[in-house]
């Protein structure tokens, strides 16, 4: 899998230093931040697959940057680890109740917390709660906010889809196909943070395909100009060759070459506004052939 994503929140500099450089060297990619409320707008740029949170922070403490986490459709997914020099029954409680996933104490054994850092990621992937390429929900956690929608009125259902995805792929290898599906991950953050609300939903249905669930009245306005920025930024993507030729020359089963234009973004919208849903396989089965028949122009 791609280099798991960390983020450390913790105000003492030595610490969060010395946590960056361990884990670095395991090959996680780590972020730090040292108070709550840069954590918290850090995890609206870059999903990360886990978070070390310390509980004693300048402005908010770490339970309240954990139950913002746990009370957003976005973040609720997000593993926490709390870091603390509480030792007492009822500090480890309220973190429990909060949603937190462990919980250490300092002094701490650097070789423990690598364990149950590792082990919380990889309880996540394996039960489908997240992609680990996007860090964005998958498998079960995309089916329950199915199941929770189709008993609502007011949504939306937003199939996203990156059109000659595979193509690029082909020519570029899979280390560049990772990086675009994590730049289509935090614009699609993005674009759902500035025109949605805090409610919506964002998850990676797998490969090329992404789904967003937010209201009726929002969904317009997000596939709009998630297709205008997609299409002027995924060009940096390519190298510059490509760029002034605009488009790849992209390997056949029969040894010959095809020309391929840039990716694009296709999207297809359904809501209870326009249709009606017996199962949650309807919400997917029409919201995916809207987008078949999206050019993604």
């Amino acid at each position: 899998m791609p280099n798991p994503r960390l983020l450390v929140v913790e105000d003492d500099v030595d610490i969060a230093n010395m946590l960056k450089i361990y884990f670095s060297g395991l090959q996680f990619s780590v972020d730090v931040a040292n108070r709550g409320m840069d954590a918290l707008e850090k995890v609206k740029q870059v999903l990360p697959h886990l978070m070390v949170l310390d509980i004693m922070l300048p402005d908010i403490d770490g339970y309240e940057v954990c139950r913002r986490l746990r009370t957003s459709t976005r973040t609720s997914h997000i593993p926490v680890i709390f870091l603390t020099q509480k030792d007492e029954r009822s500090d480890k409680l309220q973190g429990l109740e909060l949603g937190a996933d462990d919980y250490i104490t300092k002094p701490f054994d650097i070789e423990e917390l690598k364990l149950r850092v590792q082990g919380a990621i990889r309880r996540s992937e394996r039960e489908s709660l997240t992609d680990p390429r996007s860090g964005l929900p998958a498998g079960r956690l995309i089916e329950e906010q199915l199941r929770r929608i189709i008993r609502a009125d007011n949504w939306a259902l937003i199939d996203l889809r990156l059109n000659n995805f595979e193509a690029f792929k082909d020519v570029y290898g899979f280390v560049a196909g990772d990086d675009v599906l994590r730049f289509a991950s935090m614009l699609i953050g993005e674009v759902v943070d500035e025109l949605g609300t805090t409610s919506d939903f964002v998850g990676h249905a797998g490969g090329d395909n992404f789904i967003i669930i937010t209201t009726n009245e929002a969904a317009p306005a997000i596939r709009q100009k998630l297709k205008e920025r997609f299409a002027a930024e995924v060009q940096s993507h390519y190298n510059f060759i490509d760029r002034q030729q605009g488009f790849i020359q992209a390997p056949q089963a029969d040894g010959g070459v095809e020309k391929v234009g840039f990716m694009t973004l296709s999207s297809g919208l359904v809501s209870p506004a326009s249709h009606s849903f017996a199962d949650i396989r309807e919400i997917t089965e029409l919201a995916a052939e809207a987008r078949r028949q999206d050019s993604g122009t």
